[in-house]
């Protein structure tokens, strides 16, 4: 259970604890420090010294004796340290590693069975490690859509799920929780294969908090209640809180197993049934998460997922008149489109996780080395490809020049290459769509007259993998530090004051996270309340606990996901009313 509650720190708990009064008054507690050494930071999170603690079989995902955990101490591969890489990773032009992991289901899931398409058509999903073809998915469209919704509607209607005890589907979310964990080599390969992270994201951090919030949820199925309201008369008035009916889902491709996580757990939590849509670049892990989800025992037709393409299945999903709720995570642009489908439709509600150009602020006060390490982090994780990236670094005007000379060095050590090798910590960007998008912004990085002091171009002569790049003397109208890049760039700006720096770092249509560095508690404070963002990060970057709210303001989104508030997404709000007669108290 330790380790459970530890894993949901995924990505990292990044806690810079320091032995002056100072720092420790704005940073996390020194007992969970990640410091190591003589300060060393390990920016991986702290979770897994949890979760890796016991000692283990190792178990080979790749084919290659390269495993997700070792035996012994149980050390798994680790990432995000400002200790030179661990011995060597293979370039990006050596030959990638085959991982041994069946490609199970490829079909859509619709009423509790895998079915090919109505169509009969498929699509690739392939490797960014290489552009091949992993597989052959079956290519959902309208008419899967229709039998998906139609399957929904009728377990929602006239079937078990929503009529069945709390309690009793909480242990089916339990059950589906322990059956990641039993499959979780498994799951980690697939994410790894089909998005281009590395193994140690995927073992480490996402398929342990995909199991840790399935069962943050399950424990919320019998805890959804309503109230009794006081009324003025001889009335007795209850509040009900009550599943909201047919959810359409759709993830991205970017964190798969996350976003299912974060989607589905809810809405099941609350007796609904889903109709979930994978992002055609990554459909494989959700397909073989979801086989769990029944073997679990969930009944046919509550869960249905659909793979397929935005313009045909996502836009039917968007648009049908059965589905009573609509959640979407993606870009700013296609928020829109959702959002406007569902008006134009039948005016479901809308839940939107978009996009952002997140600022990190390095005050004057910061110890540099970890600052650059953490703001290296907060913008290169997942190769950049993280809504949430502090790609706006903002950086004061007395540390800056030592900021830049560090972050330099910080990237030019960072170790790029197949994402199954051991000490890489970056992988392949996930498609040549987005790899050609990134090097078109560090190319108007260099037009637009920002120094780029590493990276620029692509690494290796296969895949999509691109230097991690780093641009210095930045201006705010730049298109590098206004538009989201969704890439491993670094885009540092000077900044001289307080007041200057909160009202730069607002001005942007998005508003979906922050960081602030710095030892000052007044600092923080004043900070941390001032940006107009959904999340601020004090002293540390990515922390995702399965409690903590996440969402935007402005053009980052509607609405929250995660925790308590992630409930209200999937409840409505029913007042039943019924008179007293001769009533003892009111």
């Amino acid at each position: 259970m330790a380790a459970r509650r530890a894993a949901s720190s995924i990505l990292s708990r990044c806690l810079l604890a320091r032995s002056s009064p100072a720092s420790a008054s704005a940073s996390s507690p020194a007992g969970n420090s990640a410091l190591l050494g003589a300060g060393v930071l390990l920016f991986f999170f702290s979770a897994v010294k949890s979760i890796i603690s016991a000692p283990k079989k190792a178990i080979d995902v790749t084919g290659s004796g390269c495993s997700a955990r070792r035996s012994g101490e149980g050390a798994l591969l680790h990432r995000f340290s400002t200790a030179p890489a661990a011995a060597a990773a293979a370039p990006a032009t050596d030959e990638p590693i085959q991982p041994a992991v069946e490609i199970k289901y490829t079909q859509l899931l619709i009423n509790g069975n895998f079915v090919d398409a109505a169509s009969g058509k498929t699509f690739p999903t392939l490797d960014p490690r290489t552009g091949d073809v992993i597989a052959r998915v079956a290519e959902g469209d309208s008419e899967d859509i229709n039998r998906a919704v139609a399957a929904a509607r009728r377990a929602f209607d006239e079937g078990p799920w929503p009529r069945m005890t709390a309690y009793e589907r909480c242990r089916v979310l339990l059950r589906f929780a322990d059956l990641i964990e039993r499959h979780a080599e498994e799951i980690a390969a697939l994410e790894t294969w089909d998005n281009g992270k590395t193994l140690a994201q995927s073992s480490g951090a996402e398929v342990p908090m995909l199991a840790r919030c399935m069962r943050y949820y399950a424990g919320w199925a019998d805890k959804i209640h309503g109230l009794v309201v006081p009324a003025d008369g001889a009335h007795h008035v209850q509040v009900l809180h009550e599943p909201v009916g047919v959810a359409g889902q759709i993830i991205p491709w970017n964190f798969p197993l996350l976003m299912f996580a974060w989607k589905v757990g809810p809405a099941l939590a609350c007796g609904n049934a889903v109709v979930l849509k994978t992002a055609e670049q990554t459909p494989l892990s959700a397909l073989y998460v979801a086989s769990l989800l029944h073997e679990a025992g969930l009944p046919d037709g509550v869960l249905n997922v659909v793979s397929g393409f935005g313009p045909t299945a996502g836009a039917a999903l968007c648009s049908h008149m059965g589905v009573d709720k609509l959640a979407f995570t993606g870009s700013t642009g296609t928020g829109q489109i959702v959002l406007e489908l569902a008006a134009r439709s039948n005016l479901k509600p809308v839940t939107l996780e978009l996009g952002g150009k997140s600022p990190f602020i390095v005050m004057d006060d910061a110890d540099v080395d970890q600052a650059v390490e953490l703001a290296h982090h907060a913008v290169f994780f997942n190769q950049g490809q993280c809504c949430c990236a502090g790609s706006r670094t903002f950086v004061h005007e007395r540390v800056y020049d030592e900021f830049v000379e560090k972050s330099k060095a910080r990237a030019q050590k960072r170790v790029v290459g197949d994402p199954f090798r051991n000490g890489v910590e970056q992988g392949p960007q996930i498609d040549e769509e987005q790899f050609k998008k990134i090097l078109r912004y560090v190319r108007s990085g260099v037009d637009s007259g920002a120094t780029l002091v590493a990276g620029g171009d692509r690494a290796g002569n296969r895949g999509f993998y691109i230097q991690p790049t780093v641009f210095a003397d930045a201006k705010d109208e730049m298109k590098i530090a206004k538009e989201e890049i969704f890439g491993p760039v670094q885009t540092i700006l000077k900044f001289s004051g307080v007041e200057e720096v909160i009202r730069r770092a607002n001005a942007t249509q998005y508003g979906l996270a922050a960081g602030v560095f710095t030892r000052s508690l007044d600092a923080a404070n004043t900070l941390s309340r001032a940006l107009r963002a959904g999340t601020v990060w004090v002293n540390c970057y990515d922390v995702f606990d399965a409690g903590i709210p996440f969402g935007g303001y402005k053009m980052s989104g509607v609405g929250r996901e995660k925790g308590i508030y992630a409930l209200r997404n999937y409840l409505q709000t029913k007042a039943v009313v019924t008179p007293i007669r001769d009533a003892a108290w009111l």
